[in-house]
């Protein structure tokens, strides 16, 4: 096999690697954060990163339904960004004492 040298940073954000400057055959682009999508990805398919994923429909999704449901996320209440958002937190703080309240009975 031929070595790839590293060359440069595209503004696109990936590395280039070719093979030696007179013949330049092959260049392999590799994104910068490719390493961690790869150890990310290994975590997902491990035998821990399945089981975390199928107790994710029963709490995270769950919430999200929850929320949309219950809670008026269906649609946007308030019109900007900073009252959307201190809404959202309203909600939050009830979705989660709500949460609270009934693991106590």
């Amino acid at each position: 096999g031929e070595i790839f040298r590293y060359r440069n940073i595209d503004r696109t954000g990936y590395k280039q690697y070719k093979s030696d400057d007179k013949n330049e055959k092959k260049i392999v682009r590799r994104h910068i954060n490719a390493d961690y999508y790869d150890e990310a990805r290994l975590r997902r398919i491990s035998k821990e990163g399945k089981l975390l994923y199928k107790r994710r429909k029963e709490t995270i999704e769950r919430s999200f339904a929850d929320s949309k449901q219950n809670h008026g996320y269906r649609y946007a209440q308030y019109r900007g960004k900073a009252k959307v958002q201190s809404y959202a937190w309203l909600s939050c703080c009830v979705q989660n004492m709500k949460t609270i309240a009934l693991r106590e009975v």
